[in-house]
């Protein structure tokens, strides 16, 4: 893909360099890409479809530390945390722009290294990547990642769509990315304190790959497709389950139920995080980043997917009288709250 090998500078290339060799790595399969990269816009063609269009930016030091993020995975994860608004409008994502600011301090390696990884979660995902935009920058890197898709005008799900009866379900495991986080973040802590001590990730591999190389749940939303089930309402869980049924809920105008014996907890994070002296519960209520799909059905959709291992039923919509609660395995009913990311806290 990139045959650099040197510490090279990136004012030997400039801006127009760069952006050629990062055009000449690219390759374009997408039908509905009339025009990618080497013009002043792309062109798309979606024909009769509705355009979903999402944005993310990431900030070093705020969504990312790169004395523990390798580059290559993050160029991955900002475009799969990306895709993954896409899929929770129970779209396709077909495209992304990807912009990059960046300093002096960075070889061209570096930067390859990224595209390189963004590259590969295109690739891996099926999807083109069009365009975007190369700066330079003086408060750190910079990544803004902007994906397009498609999607019928009666397949999109909205988070306003849940009603009273229906059942909630979520995808995969979650907790397993924020505690993966506070391991990174013990072991950058003991490095910085002695750098002769090497991390000590062994046997963690599950959830220190959830926080660095997420993956977007494009299967989950094929799989409903295949079975004939549209989701009543669906949020990815970037910000913690507690945040994002809240969200659901309030566009809805809705309350919920939510038991915490129906969480499903990957039990290396649950081991994990008994280690650190935390919750399991409250990883997974308020951590976020597991990109997991959060979503309602109606009921009478239940026997279509009761027979996955990836898909549980965690709780029920319930009237907007009624709050937002949690029943504990001890069948205490607590009041569930937003305590998971702001990205202004």
């Amino acid at each position: 893909m990139f045959d650099n090998k040197e510490n090279t500078s990136l004012d030997k290339l400039g801006e127009f360099g760069l952006i050629d060799l990062i055009t000449k790595s690219v390759e374009i399969k997408e039908p509905s890409t009339v025009k990618g990269i080497g013009d002043d816009a792309a062109v798309i063609n979606h024909t009769d479809k509705r355009v979903l269009v999402s944005t993310d930016l990431l900030l070093e030091g705020i969504h990312f530390d790169l004395r523990y993020v390798p580059l290559k995975h993050l160029g991955y994860k900002a475009v799969q945390v990306n895709l993954s608004d896409i899929y929770a409008m129970n779209g396709i994502a077909t495209q992304i722009t990807f912009s990059i600011g960046l300093s002096s301090k960075f070889p061209l390696e570096a930067v390859e290294e990224i595209y390189a990884g963004a590259i590969l979660a295109c690739k891996k995902y099926h999807v083109d990547l069009i365009g975007g935009d190369t700066s330079a920058s003086k408060q750190g890197l910079v990544i803004s990642v902007t994906s397009l898709g498609h999607a019928l005008a009666e397949d999109i799900t909205y988070r306003n769509g849940a009603q009273e009866g229906d059942l909630i379900c979520v995808s995969g495991d979650l907790g397993g990315a924020y505690v993966g986080l506070q391991l990174l973040e013990r072991e950058k802590q003991i490095f910085l304190e002695n750098p002769n001590i090497q991390p000590d990730l062994e046997g963690k591999d599950y959830i220190v790959e959830r926080q660095l190389k997420p993956e977007a749940r494009l299967d989950i939303v094929k799989l409903l497709q295949d079975i004939a089930v549209r989701p009543t309402a669906m949020i990815d869980i970037s910000d913690g389950l507690a945040s994002d049924i809240l969200h659901i809920c309030k566009q809805s105008n809705k309350g919920c139920k939510l038991y915490e014996d129906k969480i499903p907890i990957d039990q290396m994070t649950y081991d994990t995080a008994r280690e650190f002296g935390l919750d399991p519960t409250v990883c997974a209520l308020n951590g976020g980043e597991d990109y997991e799909l959060l979503f309602t059905i109606k009921q009478a959709d239940y026997d279509k997917i009761k027979g996955d291992v990836d898909i549980t039923v965690i709780g029920h919509i319930t009237a907007e009288s009624e709050g937002h609660h949690l029943i504990t395995k001890a069948g205490n009913m607590h009041q569930i709250k937003a305590q998971g990311w702001n990205a202004f806290g």
